[in-house]
């Protein structure tokens, strides 16, 4: 296959393939007008490549759009599984709506900045003047009933497949599990229903690479969020393993997950 990326790291594992930098892509239109797959672009030449010059795009067009907006996102998963997400609103900055959250969640709560990732743009909310806070820097309140967990599952889907699946610990008296902010990596028994509901949503909205924020609570698996570019820290062999597996959804050749006969992950009723 003729294969371009636009981001060098992100396809390690994979042979063969030429990098481009995003900002030089108009000086190589040819070329990627006759490549079979666009890896890894930035957002920014997501409509130039798939209206412009009908490129096709790995990950997905879903993968970017639905993960580059928490409120997309969140409406999807309200769209198709509403009931593994943890209660949230969805509000304008007025006075009417701080009073509809406060009135929802009470004190503490979860807001978030509707574009980011690895936990930035993540507050808990303990009082009126922090919520006024938050909104003086948002044009969205974005809030969200606070799980009382300690812990969330970090799982990694690439293709439909699971690369990898592994718990992340809040550190003490925090509130985020994310290894930038300071929550750490525990291996552990991965209820399968979090799988099962992560597969699902990269099924059913056409995600093909991404790492799923799934907290548990009362047996019950809760989407948090997912991010179409994840960190890499948790998975072994990670470019090889995320290599192989972007191979084989370029190529659709159904080849077996696993093919060196490393042991599956272990998964808890």
């Amino acid at each position: 296959m003729n294969l371009i990326t636009f981001d060098v790291f992100r396809t390690l594992g994979i042979p063969g393939v030429r990098y481009i930098k995003p900002d030089h892509m108009f000086d190589h239109l040819e070329e990627i007008r006759q490549a079979d797959w666009l890896l890894f672009p930035e957002y920014w030449q997501l409509n130039s490549l798939l209206y412009g010059l009908g490129a096709r795009i790995f990950p997905s067009p879903a993968s970017y759009y639905l993960g580059h907006d928490k409120v997309e996102q969140t409406r999807a998963f309200l769209a198709l599984c509403p009931e593994h997400l943890p209660a949230t609103e969805i509000l304008g900055t007025s006075p009417t709506s701080l009073d509809k959250a406060e009135a929802r969640f009470g004190y503490p709560f979860i807001a978030k900045r509707i574009k980011s990732s690895m936990g930035q743009g993540v507050s808990l909310i303990e009082s009126r003047p922090a919520l006024l806070a938050h909104v003086a820097e948002e044009s969205v309140l974005y809030a969200q009933q606070r799980l009382p967990i300690d812990r969330d599952l970090r799982i990694v889907i690439v293709g439909g497949e699971m690369i990898a699946a592994y718990w992340r610990v809040t550190p003490l008296g925090g509130y985020r599990a994310n290894v930038s902010q300071g929550g750490h990596i525990q291996e552990g028994e991965i209820p399968a229903s979090a799988v099962a509901l992560a597969q699902r949503l990269a099924r059913e909205l056409g995600i093909d690479h991404a790492g799923f924020d799934i907290a548990m609570h009362d047996g019950q698996p809760y989407i948090l969020e997912f991010n179409r570019l994840f960190g890499n820290q948790g998975i072994r062999d990670s470019s090889k393993r995320i290599g192989r597996a972007i191979q084989r959804v370029l190529s659709a050749s159904g080849a077996d997950r696993d093919p060196d006969g490393e042991p599956p992950l272990r998964l808890s009723a």
